[in-house]
This record gives structure tokens, sequence and C-alpha cells, in this order.
């Protein structure tokens, strides 16, 4: 009897330790300010709604934080959130980013939202009103793709011919110490994708380890050594909607090595631009942009490609 009044006892000092350290914590609290809006996002009406509803809490200066936001420890976690979705992409600053970039962040940010990546399932949770259906998403489709509408290609631009880069014997390493790989569109083409956001279009090339990967149908992970080499154009359409590969733009690789490239999601990322095969960047860090780009396609080994069939 006596040791379990003892037993007792030590229960009720726990939660009383407990609920004092709740308490507590609500004292220290993380400053989420909403700074001034310099140049929101111009939408039709339906568009800005969704993205008021969906996005605004964590990527504009007009966040509005519910009571139960405002909970420690859970409020740290929300101010992160807040601090890092506007970092990425912030609607309140809209009008300083050139036009290229805002159309980029739209398409990326459409992406996300097919790909159930955003918004944040721990934020659905508790705010029902950001779930998105098949119907705001059309929405966002239809705008996105009213802003980077490509227009018909002059006749003189139907005429050029569309080559790969000239071979250059010297090819400088990109900024992250990735060689050049020559031939590579001798290699198979597995898939092919355009954007409609810049009005480019690409063909993916797999080596041979990835091809064999492909025909036994193992490419989740995919396997040591896989390499891919994708290459951008321009896309020009014709007045009949004929949709063709205009001026090259750039080639790039992503090389399976999980232990050489452990610290980028175990693929090396290289990117040259231009007849010239200029190595893209400015410094090794542009390898961050790569990674940001391909993180909602984590579960598929952050590979976006879908090869077509090969058996």
């Amino acid at each position: 009897m006596k040791n379990k009044k003892i037993f007792t006892r030590k229960w009720k000092i726990f939660f009383l330790v407990l609920i004092i350290g709740f308490i507590s914590l609500q004292f220290i609290q993380p400053s989420t300010q909403n700074p001034k809006v310099t140049g929101d996002l111009d939408a039709p009406i339906a568009v800005k709604q969704i993205l008021k509803r969906a996005c605004y809490d964590c990527h504009s200066n007009e966040t509005k934080i519910k009571w139960f936001d405002k909970v420690a420890p859970f409020s740290w976690l929300v101010s992160k959130d807040i601090i890092e979705g506007r970092k990425a992409l912030n609607f309140s600053t809209w009008k300083d980013l050139p036009q290229k970039q805002q159309d980029g962040n739209l398409y990326t940010a459409l992406n996300f939202i097919i790909l159930k990546e955003m918004p944040l399932k721990q934020y659905l949770l508790l705010h029902k009103e950001a779930i998105l259906n098949t119907e705001d998403i059309e929405i966002l489709k239809k705008y996105v793709t009213s802003r980077t509408a490509i227009p018909i290609a002059k006749p003189e631009a139907l005429t050029t011919k569309n080559v790969m880069p000239k071979s250059i014997h010297t090819v400088a390493s990109s900024l992250n110490g990735i060689h050049y790989i020559q031939g590579y569109d001798r290699w198979q083409a597995i898939s092919s994708t355009d954007r409609f956001d810049n009005g480019t279009m690409r063909v993916i090339y797999a080596n041979a380890i990835a091809i064999n990967a492909i025909k036994k149908e193992q490419i989740n992970p995919w396997p040591e050594g896989t390499i891919f080499a994708k290459v951008l154009w321009k896309e020009i359409i014709d007045s009949s909607g004929n949709v063709s590969p205009g001026k090259f733009i750039h080639s790039e690789f992503m090389i399976k090595d999980s232990k050489k490239y452990a610290t980028t999601d175990g693929w090396g990322w290289a990117r040259w631009v231009g007849d010239e095969l200029k190595p893209y960047g400015k410094t090794s860090a542009f390898v961050a942009e790569c990674m940001d780009c391909h993180q909602p396609m984590k579960k598929n080994d952050f590979v976006f490609t879908m090869p077509i069939s090969l058996n």
C-alpha cells in the first residue's frame, strides 16, 4: 500500500513538472513578423483566392497565425516553416523578380502542388481550408499556361537546322568537378518532355546501366553508375501548331554514385550552357538549385523521368 502511494506521488510530480514546463514554454515564443508588402502578385481573382488560401501563410508577408499555431513548441516549427517558405518563394516581393523567374517559380510551385508536396502535410492537418481540389489545380494550371504562351515562329526561324553543339575537344569541368561526357547523344533516348513556362523541350538519354535497369524494371532506386543526359532546346511552333526543336540551350547530367555524392542525394549534378558548353553557375553551390528542383521526387530516387517501356 505504501509503495502504491509513493508510485502515485511520483506520477503526480512528473505531470506537475510537465505542466509547469509546458506553461513556461509559452513565454518563449519566436518572433514571426509580417514585413511590408513591396510588390504583390497580380493575378485573376480566382487564382489569387486559391493562393491566399493555400500558400500565403508561408509564402507571403501576410501570414495569419491562428491561436493553435502559437502554442509552443509547435510555434517554433511554424516559425521555421514561414522563414523557409518566404525564402523560397514570397508573393509579397513578387514584382522584384524578373518575368522569367516569376514564371519559373510558378511552374515549380505548380509541380509541387500536383505532386502533393505542397501545401505541407503537417500544415493541412489543422488548416483544412488549404486543401486543393482538382478544380483548384486546373485553375492554377490554366493561369500558369496563359502567362507563358509560345508565339508562332517566323518563317526564317523554321528553316534553322537544329543540331547538337559542335564537338569541342576541350570542355571545362563543371564547378563541382564533374567532367563533360562526350558522345552521350549516341545513347538511347528514354523520354522527351517540355516546359510550357519557358517554352523549352528536352530529350533524356540514358547510359547502358540505366537501360539495363529499365529493362529489368529495377529503377527505384536506380543502380550505381546510372547516368542521365538531358538536352534542352527552345521550342519552335509553326502556324499549324507543330512543335520542333530550335536553338540549343544546354545539356546536363545526373550521375548516380551514392558514396561519392552522398551529400547531394546520391547524385552528381552538372550542366553546360550554350554552343560553347560553358559550365553552369558561379560556384559549386549551383548544385543546390538542382537538388531543390528534384526534391518532390524523393520517393522516386529524385528522378522526374518516367522512362518508356523497353520490354
